[in-house]
């Protein structure tokens, strides 16, 4: 008697389980999802009225600031000029805190909490493998936070750029948050605290040591990228006259000093302009005829900031590959894996 061979489950059948996943994911981590979206709504919010009705207002002000007499009574907003300086601040320190964020959330609940109270165990018994499992953990939140985290950069860089040259106090470019806030460097950042997140959390399954190893692995990241994002692009050397008191040039320093006749780079006394006696006399003792500046002017900003940019996706991305080698480790074969080999 011939046995009759078993029909192929259809198309549609076969397309249910990448949805099915999708939905779990979503169920899991809805209120980290919920939180996200509240997050960027209100932090872009904040953005927005800062680059708009604040910025205005303490424009404004400096406007009448900058039209009082010397000696006359000065009427002007000054609350203005505080309350957007203020705010500013509060926004640029909520978006650099955004990569931290995600790290601690990764650490703590994206694959740590699954593998301490064993439910991905039980997933990987059945229809999902390790690898599945761990791609969609990674994949759809990676899409909200680079999407999300980019917004929200680019809505401080855009209320930043409002405030120059009409607000006497806003912060130039290469101050160190506005330069970070500013840049797409910080969005790459969020992606590797969600990298760094998954990696701790199958190196470590607990959820709270999970989230100290990816807070202070973020952090060191992020540290090391600061030091290094200066020397990512050749600077610019200014010479300028000692008849001034400081370097001429300005932007992203790395070194200033004095330039002696023979061509050498010595520290500035910080005495001030040749034109004053005493400090004339210490710049001929130093053999000094003028100063130089090595920085980086605003034309460098974006050169800087996407090297630095495209560094931490790469890092990002071996990361990644080190969380499914890791995976693969501790998982070995699966079990549909074994179940279909025997067969």
């Amino acid at each position: 008697m011939t046995a009759l061979a078993t029909p192929a489950p259809p198309a549609a059948a076969r397309r249910t389980a990448r949805p099915h996943l999708l939905r779990w994911l979503i169920r899991l981590h809805r209120p980290a999802l919920l939180g996200w979206l509240g997050l960027v709504l209100v932090l872009g919010g904040l953005l927005l009225w800062l680059g708009g009705p604040l910025t205005d207002a303490s424009a404004a002000a400096w406007k009448q600031y900058a039209a009082c007499s010397p000696g006359h009574e000065c009427r002007y907003d000054a609350s203005a000029i505080g309350r957007y300086k203020d705010w500013y601040t509060y926004t640029t320190i909520a978006v650099l805190a955004v990569p931290f964020l995600v790290a601690a959330w990764s650490g703590a609940t994206l694959t740590s909490r699954e593998l301490e109270n064993g439910t991905a165990q039980l997933a990987w018994t059945q229809s999902i493998s390790p690898a599945r499992w761990l791609a969609f953990k990674l994949a759809v939140p990676a899409v909200l936070i680079a999407v999300g985290s980019g917004l929200l950069v680019g809505l401080h860089h855009w209320a930043w750029s409002r405030s120059q040259g009409r607000i006497e106090t806003a912060k130039s470019w290469y101050d160190v948050g506005t330069y970070a806030a500013n840049g797409t460097a910080t969005a790459a950042m969020a992606l590797a605290g969600l990298a760094i997140g998954a990696l701790f959390g199958l190196r470590k399954p607990n959820s709270l040591g999970s989230m100290v190893g990816s807070l202070a692995g973020t952090g060191l990241l992020w540290s090391v990228m600061a030091i290094a994002t200066p020397h990512l692009w050749p600077t610019v050397t200014q010479l300028s006259s000692l008849k001034h008191d400081r370097p001429a040039g300005s932007g992203l320093v790395i070194e200033q000093g004095l330039v002696t006749s023979t061509g050498t780079h010595i520290a500035d006394p910080q005495c001030g302009t040749i034109d004053y006696a005493p400090c004339k006399a210490v710049y001929t003792k130093l053999d000094a005829v003028s100063y130089y500046n090595e920085f980086h002017p605003q034309s460098h900003y974006w050169p800087l900031q996407l090297t630095a940019t495209a560094i931490i996706l790469a890092v990002t991305a071996a990361l990644t590959v080190v969380a499914f080698r890791l995976l693969r480790r501790r998982t070995g074969p699966t079990a549909p894996a074994r179940k279909a080999a025997a067969v």
